[in-house]
C-alpha cells in the first residue's frame, strides 16, 4: 500500500500525527497496539513489514487469549515514525479522538509475511508487554 492514502487522509497542518519520512532504514519486526478512543472505541494492531506499519483495525481489541479469534479489518500502512505515537487527533480529522500506546514488542513471522499477507493468512509469534504468544 505505501504512505499514499495515510498521507491523503490527514491534514498534517492540524494534527501532530508523523508524516512520515518513508521506509524504515533498517528492517526490523516492531509490533504495536494502540487504543484508539475515535468515534467508536477500538484498538490498532500494527505490525512493521516492508518499512511500514501494516495496520488493522481490531473492534473488540486484542485478546490475551492465543486461542480466540478476533476481527481485523486492515487499514492503511502507517509511517514507522507512528509506533511512538500517542496524543490527541482533532475532533473533525480523520480518526478524530485519543491515541495511546497499549503494548509493544517484536513479532517472530512464521513462513513469509511479504507472500502470506497478500493471500489473506499471516501467521506470527508476538513478544510484547502484554501479548505474549
Amino acid at each position: 500500500m505505501g504512505l499514499k492514502d495515510y498521507r491523503r487522509k490527514r491534514d498534517f497542518t492540524r494534527t501532530r500525527e508523523p508524516e512520515g519520512q518513508g521506509a524504515a532504514s533498517a528492517p526490523g519486526h516492531l509490533f504495536v497496539v494502540q487504543k484508539h478512543a475515535a468515534t467508536r472505541l477500538h484498538y490498532d494492531f500494527r505490525l512493521e513489514l516492508g518499512g511500514v506499519l501494516k495496520s488493522w483495525a481490531v473492534p473488540r481489541g486484542p485478546s490475551l487469549d492465543p486461542a480466540e479469534k478476533r476481527l481485523a479489518v486492515q487499514v492503511e500502512d502507517h509511517p514507522m515514525e507512528y509506533g511512538a505515537f500517542e496524543g490527541i487527533i482533532p475532533q473533525g480529522e480523520y480518526g478524530g479522538g485519543t491515541v495511546m500506546l497499549w503494548d509493544q514488542g517484536t513479532w517472530e513471522p512464521e513462513g513469509d509475511p511479504e507472500k502470506d499477507l497478500p493471500r489473506g493468512k499471516l501467521a506470527f509469534t508476538l513478544h510484547g508487554q502484554k501479548l505474549r504468544c
